[in-house]
């Protein structure tokens, strides 16, 4: 979930600032504080992007490790099995191909 303070960091990075609760205080002498309209939007704006990138931190869980994949990368070119019609059938096409299936871009 985003926060008040993801949106601000995001808003005005590196400004100096306080939340307590939901009451901001605004210690920043060179940036603007932002509006609540801009912290909401903000927040939504984050919160979208992130809820976009379910898959890829779904699939980041499943993926096999990258030495495991340089691997079997390393095993379809070593047998010459790096063709496009025999790659499809290399471990490294099809375990990385089922996790991609899995959690599909949307």
């Amino acid at each position: 979930m985003i926060t008040t303070a993801d949106a601000l960091v995001s808003l005005k990075p590196k400004a100096e600032w306080v939340l307590h609760g939901d009451v901001l205080t605004w210690l920043d002498a060179v940036q603007t504080e932002p509006t609540q309209e801009e912290i909401d939007a903000e927040v939504i704006r984050l919160q979208a992007e992130y809820d976009s990138q379910e898959y890829a931190r779904d699939r980041a869980t499943e993926y096999p490790e990258i030495k495991d994949q340089l691997d079997m990368l390393w095993h379809a070119i070593d047998t010459g099995d790096w063709t496009a019609a025999k790659v499809k059938l290399t471990s490294f096409y099809t375990e990385l191909k089922a996790v991609k299936d899995k959690y599909p871009k949307e």
